[in-house]
């Protein structure tokens, strides 16, 4: 059974990259956005209406059938409102560790006049396809766990750990995956993205948002899970299997989906799952009970 609590507040196989490198991207077919390009994403109208809890009695009466571990956060950026569910004790966050690579390699580069052509290739390849050569690449580029636990603490990060290891003893997978985080950590993460501020500029947030508004189709489920084609989604999600028999897995899911009257962030974890495929079932349900609710 899986494990959870409620807190609300007012104000690799063939789909893993953890276990597979997918064929690079193309490259050059994505360049650091200018900032008039923000002008086609959805904007926030002024009046917004408050939201029901969005891990209802159907999300939890749903997960409490689930094996495994879940934790998840769901912030309206409408609103302001901030739901959570699961202990809070942190978990591995596979691939989603990428997002948090990406972001710290943009705002290190932003005074040498941004990414090379170079790391625009890797770039693109570790987001959009969840390439691990490229993260491992980028990871090393950025300065490792150092320079990215520098960025999180001026990002609010508070409770996430950057592995110190890349090659890890009795770990067959890149050992940035084990890098530990919570829900609500990532949702700090996702605000940097689609709220102005200090640390990224608005052609470096749409750059990367453009990347995870592309990802390969395969991996376009979790937290964009019952969302209609036509809204925006921009996500990152992550697989990872913890044990040598494909038993244990890491699934999380993060992003940004905004369209139809929503505009929120959600980041769900979970572990414990039976296997990759139940995981990403986990992840993309608990997406489409929070997509309904927050209508």
């Amino acid at each position: 059974m899986a494990f959870l609590t409620i807190h609300g507040s007012g104000a690799p196989g063939s789909a893993s990259a953890a276990a597979s490198t997918p064929p690079p991207a193309s490259a050059g077919s994505h360049q650091v956005a200018s900032a008039t390009a923000e002008s086609a994403r959805p904007t926030r109208t002024a009046a917004h209406r408050a939201h029901a809890d969005p891990f209802g009695s159907a999300a939890t009466s749903y997960v409490s059938t689930r094996a495994g571990t879940i934790a998840a956060a769901v912030y309206d950026l409408g609103t302001g409102q901030t739901w959570r569910l699961g202990t809070g004790t942190p978990q591995d966050e596979a691939s989603v560790v990428k997002l948090d690579v990406l972001e710290t390699l943009l705002a290190e580069r932003r005074d040498g006049g941004g990414l090379s052509a170079g790391n625009q290739v890797l770039a693109q390849q570790m987001i959009e396809d969840s390439d691990n050569d490229a993260a491992t690449s980028l990871w090393y580029e950025v300065g490792g766990p150092a320079k990215i636990r520098s960025f999180n603490a001026e990002a609010g990060l508070t409770r996430t750990s950057p592995s110190p290891c890349v090659i890890c003893a009795g770990f067959p997978w890149p050992g940035w995956g084990l890098t530990t985080t919570v829900p609500a950590d990532q949702i700090a993460l996702l605000r940097e993205l689609v709220t102005p501020g200090s640390l990224l500029t608005a052609a470096e947030r749409g750059y990367a948002l453009s990347l995870m508004e592309n990802v390969t189709p395969s991996q376009r489920w979790g937290v964009s899970g019952g969302v209609p084609a036509q809204v925006t989604v921009a996500l990152k999600n992550g697989w990872l299997p913890l044990d040598g028999s494909g038993t244990d897995w890491q699934i999380n899911s993060v992003g940004w989906i905004s369209g139809q009257g929503r505009d929120y962030l959600m980041a769900v974890l979970t572990t414990g799952n039976p296997s990759e495929q139940y995981g990403i079932d986990t992840v993309s349900q608990l997406g489409a009970f929070v997509w309904a609710a927050m209508k």
